[in-house]
């Protein structure tokens, strides 16, 4: 009998972790065609943006219910050249500041995700022209049936990342140090 209701305990525990599990899965998506990746600078004679809508990213998200719990882990990259302008001149002075023939991608890796609801403080890691700095920003995430987007932008310095801000015109062109990354990414459920 005592072996027996020791079976029945531990068929109850399996039950209730796997219950408890699958309120609580982890489940890996994918970044949805169409992501807004953009840079915005300026220099000394206009502002500029450059754009990619060519980004790839993967995540790992814990959804509880129907509502994001937590983000496990997230990257998403881009290829440096698929950064646009609209210039061609622009974007070749950026491609030449970014050293895109070693430095092929731009990235981000997410550390650390802290908030609920739909205001969240993102860390992580970027990567540009080869060279890793850590950054901290707040993150909207709004939800859409089963995909999750997510909205932020973050300040830093060309200088930040070794990037000699690029000049044009024999030096009387110059670009600013400050730029502002913004992105608007929604990751879907991978099937």
């Amino acid at each position: 009998m005592k072996n027996r209701m020791k079976k029945i305990s531990a068929i109850m525990i399996f039950i209730l972790v796997s219950a408890i599990s699958a309120l609580q899965a982890q489940t890996k998506y994918t970044l949805s065609p169409s992501p807004t990746l953009k840079i915005d600078g300026g220099s000394s004679l206009h502002d500029w943006t450059m754009t990619t809508n060519t980004a790839k990213g993967e995540a790992l998200l814990v959804v509880e219910g129907n509502q994001l719990k937590s983000v496990k882990s997230a990257s998403v990259s881009a290829q440096a050249e698929s950064l646009k302008s609209g210039t061609k001149g622009l974007d070749n002075n950026a491609y030449k500041a970014l050293d895109t023939g070693k430095n092929k991608e731009i990235r981000f890796t997410l550390r650390e995700i802290t908030g609920s609801g739909s205001s969240f403080q993102a860390k992580g890691d970027f990567t540009i022209a080869g060279v890793t700095k850590p950054a901290s920003f707040p993150l909207k995430v709004t939800q859409s049936g089963n995909k999750f987007t997510f909205e932020g932008s973050f300040d830093t310095k060309l200088t930040t990342f070794s990037i000699t801000p690029p000049t044009a015109l024999m030096g009387t062109v110059k670009t600013r140090d400050e730029v502002k990354i913004s992105f608007k990414t929604t990751f879907q459920p991978i099937n």
